[in-house]
């Protein structure tokens, strides 16, 4: 793997509870990113005399890489959120916090965080209880998208990142009212990381010389899978029965979250150290 295909570590972003989880390289960050349902956004608050605390929502977007026409340097990899033009993020980069004032920063920091949740691991001592996982970090400068080719590729990047093949199976192009009313957000990746876990219990030896105990209770991984059901059409759709586009990817999807979450099971428990 090159250098170029891999986040540095930093302070930051070094996992340093059980390195072994840690992982550094775009394709495991991108693809937590691309596949969790929902991203939690940070920041701080636009004056810490108005209110100390920080905030963080939940927001849709993932991850995309805009090139200009007649550009030939590739852009780098940064994360696209959406949201409505009036809302207290999306105005963030354009009326920057007072904290920001007189700092030489390229865009308003924010932390994006996503989680999946692959199954829950039951071992014979609460302490030993745990959760298969996979989950994101990435910090960076947010700013709004301004330039129009690059907006529609981010409203189109993140429909299809929800249901693929959406956005030419919707009507397109949208309206400028639509246009006018939706925000975009580009967040510049600084440092990133992402941590997984994925095998099956590990138990203490004492706890597995136990006889009379492990009669008495169970131990094992319950598996967790995001499932999406049976497309149900609403009142004034005209279509007879469900897009192959909808049908087979809603299919294929269940079908691979449940096989990760049963299959990493069978994988043994690194050795305590």
């Amino acid at each position: 793997m090159s250098e170029a295909e891999v986040y540095a570590q930093t302070a930051r972003s070094t996992v340093n509870r059980l390195k072994q989880r840690g992982h550094y390289d775009h394709d495991t960050v991108h693809g937590i990113i691309d596949t969790a349902p929902v991203l939690h956004v940070s920041f701080n608050p636009t004056s810490f005399d108005d209110d100390p605390f920080p905030t963080i929502l939940p927001m849709l977007g993932c991850t995309g890489s805009f090139t200009h026409v007649g550009s030939e340097e590739k852009a780098a990899t940064a994360i696209y959120l959406h949201g409505h033009s009036a809302s207290r993020f999306m105005k963030l980069p354009i009326n920057p916090p007072s904290y920001l004032e007189d700092a030489s920063l390229p865009g308003v920091p924010v932390c994006v965080a996503a989680t999946h949740i692959d199954g829950l691991v039951l071992a014979y001592t609460p302490f030993n209880h745990s959760c298969n996982y996979r989950s994101a970090v990435i910090h960076g400068y947010a700013n709004a998208v301004e330039d129009p080719a690059e907006k529609m590729y981010a409203l189109q990047l993140i429909t299809d990142n929800i249901v693929p093949d959406r956005w030419d199976n919707s009507r397109v192009p949208p309206t400028e009212a639509e246009m006018k009313s939706t925000a975009v957000i580009r967040v510049d990746i600084v440092s990133a990381s992402a941590k997984i876990r994925a095998y099956g219990v590990g138990n203490d030896k004492m706890d597995l010389d136990d006889q009379e105990m492990r009669r008495r209770v169970w131990t094992g991984v319950i598996p967790m899978a995001l499932t999406y059901g049976e497309p149900k059409p609403a009142e004034e759709n005209l279509i007879e029965g469900v897009p192959d586009y909808i049908a087979g990817w809603t299919k294929r999807q269940n079908e691979e979250s449940a096989r990760y979450a049963r299959d990493i099971i069978s994988l043994k428990a690194p050795k305590k150290v």
